[in-house]
């Protein structure tokens, strides 16, 4: 298994200062990589000898303070021999191995190097060089630098134009925002005690206080302006204080915590980026615009590129101290519709951007050049050859619980974290899951699975499952909780269901209400729970449906699923929910499904449980199967994330399976190395894996693998700025939405939202037959607007986080020649040492808990196999013997 390296950071500026840029991306990625944060050193006390300060502010993240005698500040050079020293200390103690550097200074150059890391990184957050008192020897060693570090990140697009010729590696990564922290400041009644007082309008500004600040600026603003209240937060540093304009209604707040800075962003009228026009200001590109927008400010600046020119229609631009006031006047004096305008702009900007969605691509670029596939380390990957007893693909449930059993085994994931699609992800605070997952299991062993990978790490809750249809809520399951429905669609639905059972109500058959239930010739049997519905989640705890009698001529209890609804079910259901929201669901003509893959999904109270959930509110459920459980902390990934101690195999991320070779027991990656297999067990796709098996599969295997049918499925994750919207956990949307289910995912666990917020995760899918009505921004949109309309949130929340994830194989449709085509291919496969399991693998309709066991069970076949040709061989000795 690779080994997560440890990222050692060398910064300029200390972490117990400002939040920003470094203390955004690093607390983040620490949840990937432990964390080393090594800041400038400090003065020893007189008799002291050089030692280390270290303390953990965040989990993972360790700061380290060296303090040195030395009198010169910063990673000079009168400073290497005792730093070296203690670096050599702080690697031994800490048992530091396998180290990633992370610069933020080239000024620390040579005690990077001197840790021999397997890459590194440079952060250009700043053009530093143009800062008052730079070192003279800093131009040189960022030359230096740009010469031997792996990757480049820069923190603007300004810089970006000035660095990406100096490097092959050169990522632009501009400063971006927790919104959903500075959203909080959206709040009227919040106001910190500092200014509470002040009249108003007030006028702010928080931020670093130096040579890049428009003092000149400052000081007529306030002449001319005595009525405005102007508010600095923030440290003074590198200028002089008396330096600083002193009139009354100026006020110099000095340096407060990050989570400070929304209460005296609620108290302002406008927000100011008050920046000199000078060397040191050419390339910024300053965090706190966007901060400034989560508010929903009005913001007046100076015209700096990076806020010209990707925000210059929002933000008042003013290039002289006349047109700043200016611009002051006209954001003061703005119309509603003005301002409107202006907070659609930046609530737009908002969804696109997070340090969270920054954090994640920068992780990618890590592990490609942590692997060796920065542009320098390429080549020299493409000559890597491996061999493995067995071999996996796809790191999702049924990859890892293989892995889990296969301590010989290489595990291949495409992507740059485990879990396929029970990944999670992180945005301003959200956790959200790749559509929703919850832990259920009628199989002890996955119980105990559960336990081992998560430890304390669960929440169990008593489930709420519900539909929303005819402007009302009702329980899931719709048929069992009919109270609350319009009359005449209640009577509809009962109609329909003992029509369904005895035949129509106009004909002698109504008798047969009367008669003992061993008399009567129902269409189907009652059986145990299991769990239901294709979609993931454990949603009922009523008896199910499983067929009894089949049709004359028919190998299938029914000609089709539409067939089933309607005959199970009956028409006042199939009308009013089973029809539109299967169809909306899988997205096919239910005529062409057939039915063996409902086995016990499909819930049918009895008559008499039907009409009881008709005349009153059906009761929350209870017992066992009417609770779930969810890990307390980390999303469903950290379920998946639990495997990896276990793994005693190796795992590589970031390799993607271009081709196979059944033939030569060969995997080929997109990077050009090498895997040669003894027995290889897939978890990708069918028809993926098909093609990806080049010249070596004959027609009619191809020709079964094309005619697999699956959906897709668009997640639209939206975070919510109010808390506690709704008790329910998934909610089903059989109508005109544009998703068919929501999954609920702030109360999946209280962990999965920031103070004040609420996820949610609208569920959509697509298919050739039925394309997403929009895409993009559209798309997002379109949900919010549905959110809306059934009152799952309203126009005055906040969105706090938006993004999208796609699932292009989600659920396997069950077509008549689904289970003839997968044996076909199943065998054939077999023949060639390639066991095929899950989901999308094996084709069938699995939940994650099935996955845990479709891995082990490839392992026990491998080894079957293995111990088979053992045996085959040694009997062919014995014979030539």
């Amino acid at each position: 298994m690779d080994k997560i390296p440890t990222i050692i950071v060398f910064s300029h500026l200390r972490w117990n200062w400002v939040w920003q840029r470094p203390q955004h991306l690093l607390s983040r990625l620490a949840k990937r990589f432990p964390v080393i944060f090594i800041e400038e050193p400090l003065p020893c006390e007189a008799g002291q000898a050089p030692h280390w300060g270290i303390e953990q502010p965040v989990s993972s993240v360790l700061v380290c303070t060296p303090f040195t005698t030395a009198d010169s500040p910063g990673f000079n050079g009168s400073q290497l021999n005792e730093l070296g020293i203690l670096l050599d200390q702080l690697v031994t103690q800490l048992a530091l191995r396998d180290i990633l550097v992370w610069l933020y200074t080239p000024m620390a150059l040579p005690l990077a190097r001197k840790l021999k890391p397997l890459a590194m990184i440079y952060d250009v957050m700043d053009e530093l060089s143009a800062f008052k008192g730079a070192p003279p020897e800093l131009l040189e060693l960022e030359a230096e630098a740009y010469r031997c570090v792996d990757l480049v990140f820069t923190g603007g697009p300004s810089l970006y134009k000035a660095k990406c010729d100096r490097h092959p590696n050169v990522h632009c990564f501009p400063s971006s925002v927790d919104a959903a922290h500075f959203g909080k400041a959206r709040n009227n009644a919040l106001d910190h005690a500092e200014q509470s007082n002040l009249p108003r309008p007030r006028l702010g500004f928080f931020g670093v206080i130096d040579e890049r600040i428009d003092l000149a600026l400052l000081d007529q603003m306030a002449r001319e302006r005595p009525e405005w209240q102007l508010l600095m937060v923030g440290p003074v540093t590198k200028i002089d204080p008396a330096d600083l304009p002193r009139h009354p209604n100026i006020y110099y707040l000095g340096q407060q915590t990050y989570d400070q800075l929304p209460a005296f962003l609620a108290g302002w009228d406008v927000c100011l980026l008050p920046f000199a026009l000078n060397e040191s200001t050419r390339f910024i590109s300053p965090t706190k615009t966007l901060e400034y927008m989560a508010a929903e400010k009005p913001i007046v600046s100076t015209p700096i590129t990076d806020v010209v020119e990707p925000y210059g229609d929002l933000v008042h631009i003013g290039d002289s101290a006349d047109t700043f006031i200016a611009a002051c006047d006209q954001a003061l004096n703005q119309t509603a519709e003005q301002l409107n305008r202006q907070l659609a702009g930046m609530r737009k900007i908002l969804l696109n951007t997070s340090w969270d969605m920054t954090a994640r691509a920068m992780a990618k670029e890590i592990v490609k050049i942590q692997q060796g596939r920065g542009p320098v380390a390429l080549a020299r990957t493409r000559a890597r050859k491996e061999r493995a007893e067995v071999a996996i693909i796809g790191a999702g449930p049924t990859g890892l619980s293989a892995a889990f059993h296969a301590p010989d085994s290489v595990l291949l994931e495409a992507n740059d974290t485990v879990g396929g699609w029970c990944r999670s992800i992180e945005e301003n605070g959200f956790t959200f899951d790749f559509a929703g997952h919850i832990m259920f299991s009628n199989e002890p062993y996955v119980h105990e699975m559960y336990n081992k990978l998560l430890g304390d790490n669960v929440h169990w809750q008593d489930r709420e499952a519900w539909i929303y249809s005819k402007g009302v809520h009702t329980r899931y399951p719709f048929q069992g909780a009919l109270y609350g429905l319009p009359h005449e669609v209640i009577k509809e639905c009962i109609v329909g269901a003992i029509e369904a059972r005895f035949g129509g109500l106009n004909t002698d058959n109504k008798s047969l209400l009367k008669a003992p239930a061993d008399n009567r010739d129902p269409a189907c049997r009652v059986g145990d729970v299991k769990d239901c519905c294709g979609d993931g989640v454990l949603e009922s705890t009523v008896r199910l449906v499983k067929p009894k009698t089949t049709p004359k001529n028919s190998a299938e209890p029914y000609a089709n699923f539409e067939e089933f609804i309607y005959k199970v079910w009956g028409a006042g259901v199939a009308r009013h929910f089973a029809i539109p929201y299967n169809r909306k669901l899988w997205a096919v003509d239910l005529k062409e499904m057939e039915t063996s893959w409902l086995g016990g999904r499909v819930p049918l109270p009895d008559l008499e449980e039907m009409i009881e959930g008709a005349l009153r509110p059906v009761a929350k459920p209870m017992g066992p199967n009417a609770r779930f459980g969810y890990p307390l902390q980390g999303g469903f990934q950290s379920l998946m994330n639990g495997f990896l101690p276990y793994i005693k195999g190796r795992l590589r991320l970031n390799s993607q399976v271009v081709s196979i070779s059944p033939s030569q027991h060969r995997v080929t990656l997109a990077d050009g190395a090498t895997l040669e297999y003894g027995h290889l067990i897939s978890t990708m796709p069918l028809p993926v894996l098909l093609r990806s098996i080049r010249g070596e599969v004959p027609v009619r295997i191809r020709q079964a693998a094309e005619s697999l049918r699956h959906i897709s499925v668009r997640c639209v994750n939206l975070g919510i700025g109010r808390p506690n919207l709704t008790e329910k956990h998934w909610i089903y949307y059989p109508e005109d939405t544009v998703f068919h289910r929501i999954f609920v995912q702030g109360n999946a666990s209280p962990h999965c939202n920031p103070p004040g917020g609420f996820g949610l995760t609208c569920e959509i899918t697509h298919a050739p037959g039925k394309p997403l009505p929009c895409d993009g921004d559209a798309l997002i949109e379109q949900c919010i607007q549905d959110c809306r309309k059934v009152g799952i949130i309203s126009a005055e929340d906040p969105i706090w986080a938006a993004n999208q994830v796609d699932m292009p194989h989600a659920y396997v449709i069950y077509d008549h020649a689904r289970a003839g085509n997968v044996k076909l291919i199943r065998d054939w496969l077999a023949e060639r040492d390639i066991i095929l399991a899950g989901r999308y693998s094996e084709w069938e309709y699995y939940n994650s808990d099935h996955a845990f066991l479709a891995g082990k069970r490839a392992v026990d076949t491998v080894r079957e196999l293995q111990t088979k040709q053992v045996t085959a061989a040694a009997s062919d000795e014995l014979g030539q013997g």
